[in-house]
């Protein structure tokens, strides 16, 4: 086994710096937020936001490896708490998997996209000196920040996304085996149209001046 990679068998990413530092922890996942700028790139936060949309009818043009590695990265970068980062990605690319993943995630078809990333509590990570439950609310809030992060990523690259919080937990770790629960389902890809704004509620129902 080669020491010094730093990615998981069967996914490496698509492009790597020339050399590692094994003292450099985020090396590898800061030179691929950093690398040049791929096909489409949109800078401006507030406007990814804006035009962030679910998708459910994704195109059949491949995803390209350069901006996977963005999203991935991307989660990366979420704050978490104790910055004991509790929580996991899985990278789902097998087919017959993504097929098993739609009748664990209610039979929702578009669970079979082009890149379905599962992101996973992993309280074991937090190493607070706190009860159990108060690290497992740690590393839900971490998986859920680092999605969430993973989507307006994706967005940003001209990719759209639609989160799945309906699914059996247990089915899913069976397909992507783990012992580790699952906290979202996150499938990205080209979406075969672009969707329009929905209209949103108004500011007087979404903030309370306590």
């Amino acid at each position: 086994m080669d020491e010094t990679r730093t990615y998981p068998q069967g996914y490496e990413p698509h492009d790597t710096p020339d050399s590692y530092d094994p003292g450099l922890r985020n090396q590898l996942l800061d030179y691929i937020l950093q690398s040049a700028p791929t096909e489409i790139i949109d800078t401006d936060l507030f406007a990814v936001m804006t035009k962030r949309r679910s998708t459910r009818k994704f195109s059949d043009r491949p995803v390209e490896a350069a901006k996977i590695d963005k999203v991935i990265a991307a989660a990366d970068t979420a704050p978490t708490a104790g910055n004991y980062q509790g929580f996991e990605i899985f990278y789902v690319r097998d087919p017959e998997k993504k097929r098993l993943l739609v009748a664990a995630c209610n039979n929702q078809q578009y669970v079979n996209a082009p890149v379905v990333l599962v992101f996973c509590k992993n309280p074991s990570r937090v190493k607070f000196d706190f009860e159990p439950y108060v690290l497992k609310k740690f590393a839900i809030q971490d998986a859920t920040l680092a999605a969430g992060y993973s989507q307006l990523a994706a967005q940003a690259l001209g990719l759209s996304s639609i989160w799945i919080g309906m699914f059996d937990e247990q089915k899913v770790m069976d397909v992507i085996q783990t012992s580790l629960i699952p906290s979202s389902v996150l499938c990205m890809g080209y979406p075969e149209q672009t969707r329009f704004p929905k209209p949103r509620r108004n500011l007087k129902e979404l903030v309370h001046v306590v």
